[in-house]
């Protein structure tokens, strides 16, 4: 994928700001797999710490009645890799990554991991050319959906299933290990999730706890948002 001038505009045109140096923006969008190249790695870091920043300020301007440990839970959902990941759409990222052919060819740029590393970097270029103000208009923009439609603040599945089942008077879940399979240094746990009243359900992961994560996750779907 090459990097033309015209791609660095539009880039900039879609988040508000010129570089006064674009080497930052180049760099920000170049994946390690470029070799001979300065990469994001060291701007998605401090990316990073700004992210954190900007959004914990929000959280702490937008919910004043709000403890600490709920704006913990917000912040955390907030600035996880899926989120950013899916917040890439808005700029289309995927289509500035700088990516050698073979990372190109095997889907690099729709790899949410890269995506998100990548829109960590680019915030940490902004925030080296244009200080913090450029980075919140930034952030604020295509965080606000998703902050201000956040009405309660997220919780664990596992703890949402507990608190849900005891609010209806049912027994505490149950989780049982199905199977375990795969080599010994990644196995793959199989959960079953049991309430009364309710079908089991099961899946996999690769740990015990991500296993009963994803089973308690896929129950409260089936929850209405009113009864959670």
């Amino acid at each position: 994928m090459s990097f033309e001038p015209g791609s660095i505009g539009e880039l900039q045109e879609k988040i508000g700001y010129v570089f006064k140096d674009p080497e930052l923006l180049h760099r920000a969008l170049t994946h390690s797999s470029l070799s001979g190249q300065e990469n994001y790695e060291r701007l998605e870091f401090l990316g990073d710490r700004v992210l954190g920043l900007v959004i914990a300020t929000l959280l702490f301007k937008n919910f004043p009645e709000e403890k600490e440990g709920d704006m913990a839970k917000r912040l955390a959902l907030l600035v996880q890799g899926k989120t950013l990941a899916q917040l890439s759409g808005n700029l289309s990222l995927g289509d500035y990554i700088l990516l050698s052919s073979a990372e190109a060819a095997s889907g690099g740029a729709k790899n949410d991991h890269i995506l998100a590393d990548v829109f960590e970097a680019l915030i940490g270029a902004l925030y080296i050319d244009g200080g913090y103000e450029p980075c919140s208009r930034l952030i604020e923009t295509h965080w606000q959906d998703v902050i201000y439609t956040m009405h309660r603040p997220p919780q664990h599945p596992k703890t949402a299933v507990q608190e849900w089942a005891q609010g209806q008077g049912l027994p505490l879940p149950d989780y049982e290990i199905i199977s375990q399979s795969g080599p010994a240094h990644a196995p793959v746990f199989e959960v079953r999730l049991s309430i009364k009243g309710h079908p089991p359900i099961t899946a996999k992961g690769l740990s015990l706890a991500d296993a009963e994560k994803k089973t308690a996750a896929e129950f409260m779907t089936g929850i209405p948002e009113e009864e959670q």
